[in-house]
């Protein structure tokens, strides 16, 4: 059993007997998969069309330093359900990566080893708001545990697609092979049906408070959409200029430096279009004045790896990279009576602290034991600001060229440690947002005062720390990332441009879609 504090339980009996309860703010909490903060429009896209999104920051506050915990998904999803660092949790990739001696891809070092679930002697978000009398619900991708060890397992009433996967291995139209999700109609899109299923929920749960947490499997790959959404950002791409060249390498891969993909593009869209589904369903259910709503996404945009679907400049990397663009997020709260709408915080902001702002706004108890590296963003909500300092550790190989390390933002100030070989990097993003000047060799005693932190949160949080591949061949290294510089980076120029051809067409069906948009 779960360990709830008896003092927390108290309180909420007394919150409850005083009337209160019916007064407990409803939440929404929207999640997305792989998408980089520069992907909205709000953010600068000028491609991507995200107005319901957008309408989301509007109505309450954008933290312009708000970080995921982590640049892949299974880690930061652990610390948002959780408020603990990944490192703590013992979850630092996403889940099923191979890791020691099984990870042969001649690196220097030896990924370490990664934890397969959610510890279930945990207290999560869900099970805290479920025991102060929240109904309790999950839609899409979950990815931080399979049997006995999912959404139901740590809190959730209904799920409603959340299992082992993450991605979905029948793509983004049904038939969805989802074992926790029936399939829909043919050509079904996956965020609509998503977003109706938690339409469902909060029509039946309007009169208590709720907790829906709907987390999109979208835009991670595979990336699909339908022809007409694909031509009209197709369309739009043509009208702006093709791009001839859309790749730059930097260091392990080529890395997407435009957003003009109209596969993406219309993914995009639909998930946009979804989330318009469920804030509308609000209003019509007049919930939206009693609703906090969170917009966030559990790492960076996919600029390499995987689809190489979307660029996140001016933020330098990507998903699993340790640069800004793998870890810098759209991090959105609207609190009716709270926020102020369209206010911007700098407050350094992170993963683990959706677990105790969210109690803290619910007005129940802190559980300063099950959420050790959050607090509350209240006062920041209210306009208030709090010096802290903010980590990473991921002792891993990104298959997006992410390099083991370890990272401290402190101030505008930020270091990176690299596991291979222990060189440290100094950027000031405030100034330097691109990470284009390291200035490690002209500020020494910052280095060293940045470094001693790190060194000391690694240790306090139990970090694992990859060891030395002793099958590591230097040369054939050097003819490999040569080979990913070269032919790697002109078969992607080519795949890229061929998206944007009049007669493309991936294959007789487009992927199971039969849906058109009005």
């Amino acid at each position: 059993m779960h360990k709830i504090s008896l003092s927390f339980l108290l309180g909420f009996l007394l919150f409850s007997n005083l009337g209160f309860a019916a007064q407990r703010p409803n939440i929404l909490f929207i999640l997305a998969d792989d998408l980089g903060i520069k992907d909205l429009s709000i953010e600068g896209s000028t491609f991507h069309e995200t107005p319901h999104i957008d309408a989301i920051a509007k109505s309450g506050m954008r933290f312009t330093n708000g970080y995921s915990t982590c640049q892949v998904c299974s880690p930061s999803r652990a610390s948002i359900m959780s408020g603990q660092y990944p490192a703590r949790l013992g979850i630092t990739d996403w889940i099923g990566a191979a890791t020691g001696m099984k990870w042969n891809r001649n690196d220097k070092v030896l990924p370490a080893e990664n934890g397969s679930k959610l510890p279930t002697e945990i207290t999560t978000v869900a099970e805290a708001l479920k025991s102060g009398g929240y109904r309790t619900f999950f839609a899409g991708k979950w990815h931080i545990g399979g049997e006995g060890s999912g959404p139901g397992d740590h809190g959730f009433e209904v799920n409603k697609g959340g299992y082992s996967s993450g991605s979905p291995r029948g793509g983004y139209f049904s038939p969805y092979k989802n074992p926790a999700l029936e399939d829909g109609p043919a050509g079904e899109v996956l965020p609509i049906r998503l977003a109706q299923e938690t339409n469902k929920f909060i029509a039946a749960e309007s009169s208590k408070p709720f907790f829906a947490f709907l987390s999109f499997y979208s835009v991670h790959g595979p990336i699909q959409t339908s022809p007409d959404l694909w031509e009209k950002y197709r369309q739009k791409a043509t009208d702006a200029g093709l791009a001839t060249e859309r790749f730059k390498n930097d260091r392990t891969l080529p890395v997407r430096q435009v957003q003009d993909c109209p596969i993406y593009g219309g993914m995009m869209e639909s998930m946009d279009d979804a989330v318009g589904l469920v804030t509308a369903k609000l209003k019509e259910l007049g919930l939206d004045k009693n609703t906090i709503i969170i917009f966030t996404s559990d790492n960076g945009g996919v600029s390499s790896g995987d689809a190489f679907a979307t660029a996140c400049l001016p933020l330098r990397g990507g998903k699993g990279r340790q640069w800004e663009g793998g870890i810098l997020q759209p991090y959105y709260i609207s609190a009716p009576g709270v926020t102020k709408p369209g206010s911007t915080s700098s407050q350094f902001a992170t993963g683990t602290d959706f677990f105790p702002t969210l109690l803290d706004l619910a007005g129940l108890e802190q559980l300063p034991a099950a959420h050790p590296d959050g607090i509350s963003l209240v006062p920041a909500l209210k306009g208030g600001q709090a010096e802290r300092t903010l980590y990473w550790h991921y002792p891993h190989y990104g298959n997006q060229g992410g390099e083991p390390s370890g990272i401290i933002r402190e101030g505008d100030f930020k270091l990176i440690r690299y596991y291979e070989d222990g060189r440290e990097e100094l950027y000031n993003v405030k100034e330097d947002i691109g990470e284009a000047s390291n200035l490690a060799t002209g500020h020494p005693e910052l280095v060293k005062k940045l470094s001693v932190k790190l060194t000391a949160h690694l240790s306090e949080v139990g970090a694992k720390i990859p060891k030395p591949d002793p099958r590591f061949d230097a040369e054939k290294k050097k003819e490999q990332v040569t080979n990913l510089h070269t032919k790697k980076k002109a078969a992607l120029e080519k795949q890229h441009a061929n998206f944007l051809k009049p007669d493309y067409k991936p294959n007789k069906n487009w992927w199971n879609s039969v849906q058109t948009k009005d």
